[in-house]
């Protein structure tokens, strides 16, 4: 997955966030070294310190979001130096290792502040996992809005898609005439896309309208859309302004076009062509000065092949077209997410709630959401509401995510049999087999493989890290 530095805030929030950068204090220099080059990796840049003293020095002109402080240095001892550490960084949060970890060193470090305390190992992949966590923390808490402030959840993340997503509106927002279509799934966050897009191209205040194309009658979107004049028909006592006009200088979102009525597609049409409008019994025609943003979950084109939609409206509307992709292909922006919502119930409800469990993280990061952020907000707010000690569990998540997705959901799978011997076989040794069969008849095209998984191809690499696989000779999709 592509990296970027810095901690991953949402677009629009009140200040831009520093770089997320690690100091590594060890005197085994190789050590420190390798956890440095590890989280560079990871998108966190990381200073390296040997002695207590240069550690000291170091955070005292530099600012850190993360310390990894070992226990015994050459010229103190780590957990005495933490106060003064704490003193220079009050906002960081410091993890202790040790070679050799003991309940009374456990028990003072985190009485001088430490936030966590963890044994050295053979590997370095729990630690660069715990300075993940604290970086996700750390956006969750960064990102929630304060009263009155929009939603910005929709775009939280570091996934490449996502990121391309927020570089396109970006690129559009200086450009106030051009028509831009949000495509994507139910629930990916498409309208807050739209508000984005409208903070960053109108002035302070500007209206930002919602027109439902799909809740309400043909009749009564084109009254609310064009206006009407007195007597255009019956009940019409005065005349009215439509959205187009009250929006000026603003943005008119157009929500569901693909559900829009045919009737009103081609008035819709010459809006788009001529930016010019006519209220609903008037010939007069007024001049549309709002940006038009219209959104959908239909594959239009489709729509234009089945007869449901004009083809020169869909010409149109995709002069700029956005594609927010699923969150099932936005890797570990699952649980970046996750934690940004943690954080949000547990300010709302008033609760203090632990980390995410490494279990739990699992588990998040192997469902599908069909549901998308929508389907992933909701799961953590019930989740904060039955965490009554304020640890979440397994068994608080909706039981349609707990259940494991055995490789035999999709419809290709059904073709990949394997054969089972009892008292052998394990559940993971089999899902491993079908693994190695499904990218051996992919010839190693991960994307393939997965489809005939019926996972997703984020869940097939998951899986191939998991169970140590390599995808063949390592085409790319």
């Amino acid at each position: 997955m592509t990296q970027t530095t810095g901690t991953p805030v949402a677009p629009g929030t009140r200040e831009r966030a520093p770089v997320f950068r690690a100091l590594v204090v060890d005197d085994e220099q190789l050590f420190a070294r390798t956890v440095a080059r590890e989280l560079a990796r990871k998108g966190v840049p990381a200073d390296v310190a040997h002695t207590a003293g240069e550690a000291l020095e170091r955070a005292g002109g530099a600012e850190y979001q993360v310390i990894l402080l070992d226990h015994k240095l050459p010229d103190d001892d780590g957990i005495r130096i933490l106060p003064k550490l704490r003193a220079r960084q009050p906002a960081c949060p410091v993890i202790v290792m040790t070679a050799y970890q003991t309940i009374p060193s456990a028990v003072q470090a985190m009485r001088q502040g430490a936030e966590d305390y963890i044994v050295k190992e053979a590997t370095t992949a729990r630690l660069i996992e715990r300075v993940l966590e604290v970086r996700r923390c750390a956006a969750a808490r960064a990102a929630i809005p304060e009263p009155g402030e929009p939603r910005r959840e929709g775009l939280l993340g570091r996934s490449p898609g996502l990121l391309n997503v927020i570089r396109m509106i970006e690129q559009v927002a200086s450009s106030p005439d051009t028509t831009v279509l949000i495509v994507g799934e139910s629930g990916v966050g498409k309208e807050v896309a739209v508000q984005h897009l409208h903070r960053l191209s109108t002035p302070a205040g500007a209206p930002l309208v919602t027109v439902d194309c799909v809740a309400l009658p043909a009749a009564l979107v084109e009254s609310l859309l064009f206006g009407h004049e007195k007597g255009a028909f019956t009940g019409a006592e005065r005349t009215v302004d439509g959205h187009l006009e009250a929006a000026a200088g603003g943005t008119v979102f157009l929500d569901e076009i693909g559900d829009m009525d045919p009737s009103l597609q081609g008035k819709l049409l010459r809006v788009l062509e001529n930016r010019t409008f006519q209220r609903v019994g008037s010939s007069k025609p007024h001049p549309v000065r709002a940006r038009i943003v219209a959104a959908t979950n239909r594959d239009l084109l489709q729509q234009v092949r089945a007869g449901a939609f004009r083809f020169d409206l869909y010409e149109r509307l995709t002069v700029f077209p956005v594609h927010i992709p699923p969150l099932r292909e936005r890797g570990e922006d699952v649980l970046l997410l996750a934690d940004y919502f943690l954080a949000y119930f547990g300010r709302q409800l008033g609760k203090t709630v632990e980390p995410l469990t490494a279990e739990v993280r699992q588990v998040l990061l192997e469902y599908d959401y069909p549901g998308n952020v929508r389907e992933l907000r909701n799961a953590i707010e019930r989740a904060v509401i039955l965490a009554e000690s304020g640890r979440i569990e397994v068994a608080h998540l909706p039981e349609r995510m707990t259940r494991r997705p055995v490789l035999s959901g999709g419809a290709g799978s059904r073709h990949l049999p394997v054969d089972f011997v009892p008292g052998v076989d394990t559940l993971g040794s089999l899902e491993k087999r079908m693994i190695q069969e499904a990218l051996e008849r992919a010839r190693g095209v991960k994307t393939e493989a997965a489809r005939l998984l019926g996972i997703s191809r984020f869940q097939l690499l998951r899986r191939l890290e998991k169970y140590g696989l390599r995808a063949g000779d390592e085409r790319e999709d």
